[in-house]
């Protein structure tokens, strides 16, 4: 295929830490200067700041008897530790961008199980 003859070249650069994250959800919204704000969140059950056990009569180990914070059982974490801000026209392009991604996603999903299907229909086992 001919080159064009007006061509352009982005070199990616990565900051020395670059590690990406895993994350299951955004929080954010509209600024007063319009712009969106996503701030990406791990959600989790918490871990305790302390528990304590009774000592059983042999010395080991017993039953929780305390566990700080109190509320521990009845709440969830979400661990934010990285965000952006995006202006309209990138969150724009973002959003189309990510539609074409999970276009290709569910593509993939249906080759993949259309391809179980069939193999299951010929009574061959299928990891």
């Amino acid at each position: 295929m001919p080159k064009s003859s007006k061509e352009i070249t982005f070199k990616y650069i990565f900051n020395y830490d670059y590690n990406p994250e895993y994350v299951n959800g955004a929080h954010g919204g509209v600024s007063p200067r319009g712009e969106l704000i996503m701030n990406f969140y791990l959600e989790r059950a918490p871990l305790p700041e302390s528990v304590s056990h009774e000592i059983n009569q042999n010395g080991t180990i017993g039953a929780e008897a305390a566990v700080e914070p109190e509320d521990l059982h009845s709440s969830l974490v979400r661990y934010i530790n990285t965000g952006v801000v995006l202006s309209p026209q990138t969150a724009r392009e973002l959003h189309a961008w990510l539609g074409e991604k999970i276009g290709e996603l569910d593509a993939m999903e249906k080759a993949r199980a259309e391809f179980i299907n069939a193999q299951m229909d010929q009574g061959k086992k299928v990891n």
